[in-house]
Protein backbone atom coordinates (compact mmCIF):
# COMPACT_ATOMS: atom_id res chain seq x y z
CA UNK A 1 0.00 0.00 0.00
CA UNK A 2 1.37 3.62 -0.80
CA UNK A 3 0.54 6.24 1.55
CA UNK A 4 -0.94 9.43 -0.37
CA UNK A 5 -0.41 11.57 1.87
CA UNK A 6 3.90 11.20 1.97
CA UNK A 7 5.65 13.99 0.16
CA UNK A 8 9.30 13.67 -1.53
CA UNK A 9 11.36 16.76 -1.25
CA UNK A 10 15.29 16.76 -2.58
CA UNK A 11 17.19 18.79 -0.15
CA UNK A 12 20.06 20.90 -0.78
CA UNK A 13 23.77 20.03 0.90
CA UNK A 14 22.80 22.94 3.29
CA UNK A 15 19.58 21.55 4.13
CA UNK A 16 21.20 18.19 5.29
CA UNK A 17 20.84 18.71 9.03
CA UNK A 18 17.25 18.26 8.52
CA UNK A 19 18.00 14.61 8.27
CA UNK A 20 20.45 14.23 11.21
CA UNK A 21 18.21 12.32 13.84
CA UNK A 22 17.31 9.86 10.90
CA UNK A 23 20.99 9.16 10.02
CA UNK A 24 22.02 8.42 13.71
CA UNK A 25 18.65 6.50 13.80
CA UNK A 26 19.31 4.33 10.63
CA UNK A 27 23.38 3.83 12.92
CA UNK A 28 21.39 2.33 15.71
CA UNK A 29 18.92 0.41 13.37
CA UNK A 30 22.40 -1.13 11.52
CA UNK A 31 23.69 -1.40 14.83
CA UNK A 32 20.71 -3.37 15.99
CA UNK A 33 21.08 -5.82 13.50
CA UNK A 34 24.09 -6.59 13.20
CA UNK A 35 25.80 -9.91 13.79
CA UNK A 36 29.34 -9.25 13.12
CA UNK A 37 31.37 -6.69 14.78
CA UNK A 38 27.97 -4.03 15.99
CA UNK A 39 30.73 -2.69 17.83
CA UNK A 40 32.35 -0.94 14.67
CA UNK A 41 28.77 1.14 14.77
CA UNK A 42 29.99 2.87 18.08
CA UNK A 43 31.79 5.76 16.67
CA UNK A 44 29.26 5.63 13.50
CA UNK A 45 26.65 9.08 13.40
CA UNK A 46 25.95 11.75 11.08
CA UNK A 47 29.00 13.81 12.11
CA UNK A 48 31.42 10.82 11.31
CA UNK A 49 28.91 9.42 7.99
CA UNK A 50 27.22 11.73 6.21
CA UNK A 51 29.07 15.53 6.88
CA UNK A 52 32.47 13.31 5.52
CA UNK A 53 30.70 11.58 2.73
CA UNK A 54 29.25 15.18 1.34
CA UNK A 55 32.17 16.70 1.38
CA UNK A 56 34.02 14.32 -0.35
CA UNK A 57 31.30 13.80 -3.46
CA UNK A 58 31.64 15.10 -6.34
CA UNK A 59 27.68 15.56 -6.27
CA UNK A 60 25.38 14.64 -3.62
CA UNK A 61 21.84 14.22 -4.24
CA UNK A 62 19.37 13.72 -0.67
CA UNK A 63 16.06 13.54 -0.96
CA UNK A 64 13.50 12.49 2.11
CA UNK A 65 9.90 11.35 2.57
CA UNK A 66 7.53 13.41 4.79
CA UNK A 67 4.14 12.74 6.53
CA UNK A 68 3.23 15.89 7.34
CA UNK A 69 6.35 18.08 8.29
CA UNK A 70 7.81 15.30 9.91
CA UNK A 71 10.63 13.52 7.49
CA UNK A 72 10.55 9.77 7.97
CA UNK A 73 12.88 8.49 5.25
CA UNK A 74 15.34 9.45 3.25
CA UNK A 75 17.72 8.23 0.39
CA UNK A 76 21.37 9.67 0.01
CA UNK A 77 23.46 9.09 -3.03
CA UNK A 78 26.46 10.30 -4.55
CA UNK A 79 29.02 10.61 -7.36
CA UNK A 80 32.57 10.31 -5.62
CA UNK A 81 35.80 9.45 -6.69
CA UNK A 82 36.44 5.76 -6.73
CA UNK A 83 39.66 6.44 -4.72
CA UNK A 84 37.37 7.93 -1.77
CA UNK A 85 36.67 4.23 -1.26
CA UNK A 86 40.24 3.36 -1.32
CA UNK A 87 40.84 2.72 2.46
CA UNK A 88 38.71 3.74 5.07
CA UNK A 89 34.92 3.17 6.02
CA UNK A 90 33.56 6.10 8.81
CA UNK A 91 36.19 5.32 11.39
CA UNK A 92 37.22 1.67 9.77
CA UNK A 93 40.06 0.76 7.49
CA UNK A 94 40.08 -1.98 4.89
CA UNK A 95 41.95 -2.77 2.02
CA UNK A 96 39.01 -1.04 -0.60
CA UNK A 97 35.49 -1.74 -1.56
CA UNK A 98 36.01 -2.73 -4.86
CA UNK A 99 38.65 -3.56 -7.39
CA UNK A 100 39.38 -0.36 -9.05
CA UNK A 101 40.57 -1.94 -12.29
CA UNK A 102 36.92 -3.62 -12.93
CA UNK A 103 35.52 -0.31 -12.29
CA UNK A 104 35.27 2.24 -15.94
CA UNK A 105 35.94 5.27 -15.25
CA UNK A 106 37.70 7.75 -12.17
CA UNK A 107 33.98 8.01 -10.55
CA UNK A 108 31.40 6.02 -9.28
CA UNK A 109 27.75 6.31 -7.96
CA UNK A 110 26.95 4.88 -4.49
CA UNK A 111 23.28 4.84 -3.23
CA UNK A 112 25.04 5.29 0.27
CA UNK A 113 22.54 5.83 3.31
CA UNK A 114 19.13 4.87 2.91
CA UNK A 115 16.43 4.63 6.03
CA UNK A 116 12.62 4.52 6.84
CA UNK A 117 10.90 4.94 10.07
CA UNK A 118 9.75 2.29 11.75
CA UNK A 119 5.83 1.81 11.05
CA UNK A 120 6.27 3.50 7.84
CA UNK A 121 8.19 0.50 6.06
CA UNK A 122 6.66 -1.58 3.63
CA UNK A 123 4.51 0.59 2.14
CA UNK A 124 6.01 1.52 -1.41
CA UNK A 125 7.99 4.39 0.29
CA UNK A 126 11.34 2.53 0.14
CA UNK A 127 10.59 2.44 -3.73
CA UNK A 128 9.78 5.85 -4.30
CA UNK A 129 13.34 6.93 -2.60
CA UNK A 130 15.24 4.30 -4.55
CA UNK A 131 14.21 4.99 -7.94
CA UNK A 132 14.22 9.00 -7.50
CA UNK A 133 17.86 7.87 -6.27
CA UNK A 134 18.36 5.24 -9.45
CA UNK A 135 16.91 7.91 -11.81
CA UNK A 136 19.20 10.83 -10.16
CA UNK A 137 22.66 8.27 -10.28
CA UNK A 138 21.55 7.67 -14.01
CA UNK A 139 21.78 11.69 -15.24
CA UNK A 140 25.36 11.31 -15.17
CA UNK A 141 25.97 9.72 -18.60
CA UNK A 142 29.73 8.47 -17.20
CA UNK A 143 28.57 6.52 -14.73
CA UNK A 144 28.70 2.70 -14.91
CA UNK A 145 29.29 1.72 -11.70
CA UNK A 146 26.38 2.04 -8.76
CA UNK A 147 27.72 0.74 -5.15
CA UNK A 148 25.56 0.14 -2.84
CA UNK A 149 26.94 -1.10 0.67
CA UNK A 150 24.43 -3.51 2.81
CA UNK A 151 25.44 -4.07 6.67
CA UNK A 152 25.28 -7.43 8.06
CA UNK A 153 22.28 -8.52 9.46
CA UNK A 154 20.22 -6.28 7.56
CA UNK A 155 18.45 -9.33 5.26
CA UNK A 156 15.61 -7.33 4.56
CA UNK A 157 17.80 -4.58 3.24
CA UNK A 158 20.11 -7.01 1.08
CA UNK A 159 16.17 -8.48 -0.54
CA UNK A 160 15.57 -5.16 -1.44
CA UNK A 161 18.59 -4.18 -3.59
CA UNK A 162 18.90 -7.72 -4.95
CA UNK A 163 15.04 -7.50 -6.05
CA UNK A 164 15.89 -4.62 -7.56
CA UNK A 165 18.53 -6.02 -9.83
CA UNK A 166 21.39 -5.46 -8.34
CA UNK A 167 23.95 -8.29 -7.62
CA UNK A 168 26.29 -9.19 -4.82
CA UNK A 169 29.52 -8.24 -6.03
CA UNK A 170 31.47 -9.28 -2.71
CA UNK A 171 31.82 -9.21 1.28
CA UNK A 172 34.77 -6.80 3.17
CA UNK A 173 36.00 -6.46 6.75
CA UNK A 174 35.03 -9.91 6.99
CA UNK A 175 31.56 -10.01 6.43
CA UNK A 176 30.75 -6.55 7.89
CA UNK A 177 29.25 -4.85 4.94
CA UNK A 178 28.46 -6.87 1.22
CA UNK A 179 29.00 -4.97 -1.70
CA UNK A 180 26.57 -4.58 -3.98
CA UNK A 181 26.78 -3.31 -7.94
CA UNK A 182 24.49 -2.86 -10.73
CA UNK A 183 27.13 -4.03 -12.71
CA UNK A 184 28.20 -7.64 -13.30
CA UNK A 185 32.08 -6.87 -13.99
Amino acid sequence: MILVDIEYQVLSEAEVGAIRDLCNELMAYQKSLATIHPEFFDNMCFETRMLPSLKGAKANYIIVAKDKDQIIGYAYSNISPKETYSGGFATLQCDGFFDFDSVEGEDVGCLSQFFIKEGYRNRGIGSVLFTSSMEWLGTFEEIRDIFIFVSNGNEKGLKFYLDRGFIISHQILDGFITVLRNNAC
